[in-house]
């Protein structure tokens, strides 16, 4: 061990109860082989949180995630103590989904789907919004120390739209609608962009509209005045009600479909449609092989994570978080929670 590895309690963001959120303490993760214990520094909240906060979420409703919960799966820190791989003081975003490596999904490189899955603050592992949270080495991508700001834990959510933009082959020249303006949405516009596409925007919010003007969108339009049949591809990135069928209604005869966004609702979309339109659909879970390219998106500056982030709370007022992420923003979308105790 490079540096002796604390014990003890530590403070935390607790789930305690469907809608209830409080600071609490929890013990510190003991020492295990090949994992790394990093101080967390900055955590962001989205809206699988505020899912996991009502017991919403779909690792709740199948008793993968009980409570209390420790959440936070977007997240950077600082390496404490390693046995491998990191020395203390190494910055490093964490990955969400921590693979077995010996399944036999994981043999054939379909790591996203590991048969032996769990997902730090979502089941499984705890998450980061503590003093201290334990990964294996191989969940963890080094930030440069110009990325050591509070938007870095916008790499997760961005690792997501990389896996999109490359599975659905964005392209120069091509017209790509971007439906929803929350953080999957705006990141998905930056990076289309930097590809030259010609991005417009689709969404409800007329503040999220223009930041995603700012963010290098051609155009920012409401889902009523969106021109049907006109884009090569669609980011559907919302997971609002009838989104799909909206991404459907957008996308031209021999288009693409990327979908991001996680809607439960039933649609009432005819798949012969999408048969006889030649429409291909891409369903975009996560971008687990990403971590370092996308790193290197935001250190070129192609991700700007600065204009997206609403506001940095302390952790020891996590209620204030929450409600600010369920009932008080428009325009910038992240909450981030800072290691405030």
């Amino acid at each position: 061990m490079t540096d002796p590895w604390p014990r003890g309690t530590m403070p935390a963001v607790l789930l305690t109860a469907p809608g209830r959120v409080e600071r609490g303490e929890v013990p510190i993760p003991d020492p295990v082989p090949g994992e790394v214990l990093v101080r967390t520094r900055y955590v962001g909240l989205c809206g699988t949180d505020l899912e996991l906060l009502h017991g919403k979420a779909t690792y709740v409703r199948d008793g993968r995630t009980t409570f209390p919960h420790v959440p936070g799966h977007e997240w950077w820190g600082e390496v404490v103590a390693a046995d491998t791989g990191f020395v203390p003081g190494d910055a490093v975003v964490g990955h969400t989904m921590v693979t077995c490596g010996t399944c036999a999904r994981c043999a054939v490189g379909r790591r996203q789907q590991c048969l032996r899955m769990a997902e730090v603050g979502l089941y499984g592992r705890a998450g980061a919004a503590a003093e201290y949270v334990r990964v294996p080495a191989h969940a963890l991508t080094r930030l440069p120390g110009a990325l050591t700001v509070p938007s870095a834990v916008l790499v997760e959510p961005a690792v997501t739209v990389v896996e999109a933009l490359t599975r659905a082959g964005c392209r120069a020249g091509e017209r790509v609608a971007v439906v929803g303006t929350g953080t999957i949405g705006l990141l998905a516009v930056q990076l289309a962009a930097w590809r030259e596409a010609q991005v417009v925007a689709v969404g409800v919010d007329p503040a999220g509209l223009a930041l995603a003007r700012r963010c290098g969108a051609a155009e920012a339009v409401g889902v009523a005045e969106a021109p049907g049949r006109s884009f090569d591809l669609v980011v559907e990135a919302s997971g609002g009600i009838d989104a799909f069928g909206t991404a459907v209604r957008l996308t031209e005869d021999g288009g693409r479909i990327a979908v991001v966004g996680v809607s439960g609702a039933a649609e009432p979309v005819v798949a012969g449609d999408l048969v006889l339109r030649g429409i291909t659909v891409y369903g975009i879970q996560h971008g687990l092989d990403h971590y370092t390219e996308t790193v290197a998106l935001f250190a070129g500056g192609v991700f700007d994570g600065g204009p997206l982030v609403a506001a940095v709370l302390p952790a020891y007022d996590p209620g204030r978080a929450f409600d600010l992420l369920e009932h008080g923003r428009t325009g910038p979308p992240k909450v981030i929670l800072g290691a405030q105790w």
